[in-house]
């Protein structure tokens, strides 16, 4: 079934709905799943107390399951611009707008209207910003990344650096509109809050808000929970690999067909978008000292720290690793009143039970390659509309992740913090 949206033409869910499974033994549930509907379900979140599937309605009810979104078609559509003459409108007075965001905020933005974004910001900042192309997507899209710096190497001579992602998996919208936000705050406060004026004086910041250009488009032009890339696999009818199975570290070719939602590829950096980081890392900015790393996602609500890939590497100083995560979850807590859980990302990717799951991800490797701190970020909320969060949610979420950028950034400017 096909919707018409303000976006395009949407895949339509009507016979889905999405049902959370209360238990320890997740592997038993999708090893039932599999059984049952081979290739017709679709994880949405895994924790230790309970996962989340899209199933199809014909399941009928199951035992311990409680369905936590009946409509999904429903919910997608909340999701949308909900008038394209007032968008528009919207975004003229957000473009022309130097110190007020508040409009281009109030909806999610397709990649066109995002990247236009960027364009004016560079010439509304032009002393703070600059657009830097990072790569080519498969379908020919730019990956674009935003890098923030005063320049100055009176104040940052080690070319000090924070990495921020977001949008690795397409239909995480809220990922994508927090790492925005995050760049509006940065560079409206520079000059007029001490805070900002410190960081953007003695640190540089690489912005990458859509990690993956092509998906999140798609989930705007065809499907609104597209995950993975749009790259040609094998199987000419499935299309894409999941980017944050395909870092060099820790990879592990996965069991999975093209097909699944969490196919890792062929071989280590197959996903283009990581190949091409890689190389904007590891060689355009090689002299640049990562200090951080903070990767957005949802959902769930919590608070990862290395490693994903097994639940028996240790980091290295797990101590104050772990202290910095709390911090993390206590600054967002202290902004919106919200509980982020603190846990190892092994234990959110399920690689306690199934070997392969957490591997290859961007986490594990800016933290063993280049970050001396790294963490993932999963966003709100934890379930009643997983990745389907109306617009009413951007500024409160991006409110409260700011909170934890600037705590983050105060810690690697104060170790002692």
């Amino acid at each position: 079934m096909i919707l018409p949206h303000a976006a395009g033409l949407q895949r339509g869910y009507r016979d889905y709905r999405v049902c959370r499974f209360t238990t320890q033994n997740r592997t038993e549930v999708i090893d039932y799943l599999a059984k049952q509907v081979p290739g017709n379900y679709d994880v949405w979140a895994r924790s230790s107390e309970f996962i989340d599937v899209r199933l199809p309605k014909s399941l009928g009810a199951l035992e311990g399951c409680q369905v936590i979104i009946e409509d999904i078609d429903a919910a997608i559509e909340a999701t949308m611009p909900q008038s394209s003459v007032a968008q528009e409108a919207r975004d003229q007075v957000a473009f022309t707008s130097k110190n007020n965001g508040d409009f281009f905020f109030q909806e999610f933005r397709d990649l066109e209207t995002i990247y236009t974004w960027y364009e004016l910001l560079e010439r509304t900042f032009p002393q703070l910003v600059k657009v830097e192309t990072v790569g080519e997507t498969w379908e020919g899209r730019p990956l674009h990344a935003l890098h923030i710096s005063t320049n100055n190497p009176d104040t940052n001579p080690e070319k000090k650096t924070i990495v921020i992602t977001g949008g690795v998996h397409a239909r995480e919208w809220i990922s994508v509109t927090s790492a925005c936000w995050t760049v509006h705050r940065l560079l409206t406060s520079y000059g007029k809050h001490n805070r900002e004026t410190k960081y953007l004086d003695s640190l540089d910041f690489l912005i990458i808000p859509v990690f993956n250009p092509d998906g999140y488009a798609y989930t705007w032009q065809h499907d609104r929970l597209w995950r993975k890339n749009r790259q040609e696999t094998y199987w000419p009818n499935c299309p894409g690999i999941d980017i944050d199975h395909s870092f060099d570290f820790q990879w592990k070719r996965s069991d999975e067909v093209p097909c699944t939602e969490d196919y890792s590829g062929e071989e280590a950096f197959e996903a283009i978008e990581a190949h091409s980081w890689n190389h904007f890392l590891n060689t355009t900015k090689l002299q640049y000292k990562i200090h951080g790393y903070l990767d957005f996602h949802s959902y769930s609500q919590e608070v990862l720290y290395p490693y994903a890939y097994s639940c028996d590497a240790l980091p290295r100083d797990l101590e104050n690793l772990l202290e910095l995560s709390y911090g993390l979850a206590k600054a967002i807590r202290n902004k919106s009143g919200k509980h982020y859980k603190v846990l190892s990302a092994c234990e959110d990717r399920g690689s306690d039970l199934a070997p392969g799951l957490g591997s290859g991800s961007s986490l594990d490797f800016m933290y063993h390659m280049r970050a001396h701190w790294a963490f993932q970020l999963k966003l709100r909320d934890t379930g009643n509309m997983g990745f389907l969060l109306p617009p009413r949610y951007i500024e409160p979420v991006g409110k409260e992740i700011y909170a934890a950028v600037s705590y983050f950034c105060s810690f690697i400017l104060n170790p002692e913090l």
